[in-house]
């Protein structure tokens, strides 16, 4: 099971140009999105998305005791800075990154784990591969934070079950980061489709969920 976790303004857009992005949605939708992430077994992004942010990527709810969800960066050339959250807490939390390359040691000695999978196009993880490789590692439910590309990655493979859309009530425009990258359609009717499940305020936010058709 692979979900998908769109925060965007109503445009679509997940950051300004200058990639300012803290915060677009509120703080009710914030603790839906980290009970979401206690749902699964791992929380996934883009390694553009791990240095731009530093994210903890951790499940933040006042009494919450459960097991946290891994972290895993798909970061071809592995390029996680030492000093990052995500790299310091690798011991306390596990810990992943996906390579197509062997794994440095600069990494594996401070707790992270580095999978190694085969390599498309501009030298990016094979998706079909990652996901087999993360299922042998006991992480079957997937929920994939972004960035963009990445979102637009996981579409394109058919590999995103269901979408949680959280949308803010601002506009950010067409200079904005969008939430999903370029899918290379040439018409309406090779457009992935998605039935809605429900939508609801959270907040000052709409909080939209989809399935796969």
């Amino acid at each position: 099971m692979i979900t998908l976790k769109l925060a965007t303004s109503l445009d679509g857009r997940i950051a300004t140009a200058t990639g300012e992005s803290r915060w677009i949605t509120g703080p009710e939708a914030r603790e839906a999105v980290h009970r979401l992430r206690a749902e699964h077994d791992a929380v996934v992004v883009g390694v553009e998305t791990a240095l731009a942010d530093d994210p903890e990527l951790t499940v933040r709810l006042l009494g919450w005791s459960g097991k946290p969800p891994a972290r895993v960066v798909l970061d071809s050339r592995q390029r996680l800075a030492d000093g990052c959250r995500l790299v310091a807490t690798a011991r306390e939390i596990p810990t992943y990154v996906i390579s197509t390359t062997p794994p440095e040691p600069r990494l594996t000695e401070q707790g992270v784990r580095v999978l190694q999978v085969h390599a498309v196009g501009e030298e990016r993880p094979e998706l079909k591969d990652v996901v087999q490789s993360l299922a042998a590692e006991g992480l079957q439910r997937l929920f994939v934070e972004g960035g963009g590309m990445v979102a637009a990655s996981f579409i394109r493979c058919g590999l995103v079950d269901r979408l949680e859309w959280f949308r803010a009530p601002m506009l950010i425009g067409g200079e904005g980061r969008p939430g999903i990258g370029a899918l290379a359609l040439g018409a309406l009717a090779d457009a992935p489709k998605l039935r809605r499940l429900e939508v609801r305020e959270v907040g000052s936010d709409l909080w939209e969920r989809y399935e796969r058709i």
